[in-house]
């Protein structure tokens, strides 16, 4: 450890005291009868005003849910509709209308109608309607409530 350095500096009579431990140096003034030591701040406490990434990287809103499936073609499915397991549409937040996504091709709107029959994991669509769109059975695609 260095041993601290006092000095005088002869100009407007100001006693200046410098103390040099690990590169850390504290200054501190006085003059003329005031006496108004000044304090270094703790970097813990500067620090403890800068929010956690986690928070300023938080999504505002509802946020949208969705699930990779299978997409199955059935003859007796409705044009409009596609049916879906009750836990899946619980998980992806079903309202009035459900959107699937097919990768390079356009996103479709359906009609949902839960069926317990049917997997997790998979959805039913008509035959003659996912055909129109070049989805062929067994097609991976994205589920989402719209």
């Amino acid at each position: 450890m260095l041993k601290p350095n006092r000095g005088i500096i002869p100009e407007e009579g100001k006693i200046i005291s410098l103390r040099n431990e690990f590169n850390h140096a504290e200054v501190s003034t006085l003059s003329e009868g005031e006496e108004k030591p000044q304090k270094k701040r703790d970097i813990k406490q500067l620090v403890a005003v800068i929010p956690p990434a986690s928070q300023l990287m938080r999504r505002e809103g509802p946020r949208v849910r969705e699930k990779r499936i299978r997409v199955r073609l059935k003859d007796n499915i409705p044009p409009d509709e596609l049916h879906l397991s009750p836990s899946l549409a619980k998980f992806i937040g079903v309202k009035e209308r459900v959107e699937l996504s097919v990768p390079g091709k356009k996103r479709m709107s359906f009609k949902p109608v839960l069926n317990e029959s049917i997997p997790e994991n998979e959805v039913w669509v008509n035959t003659e309607v996912m055909r129109e769109k070049g989805v062929a059975d067994n097609s991976l695609a994205t589920v989402r409530g719209a």
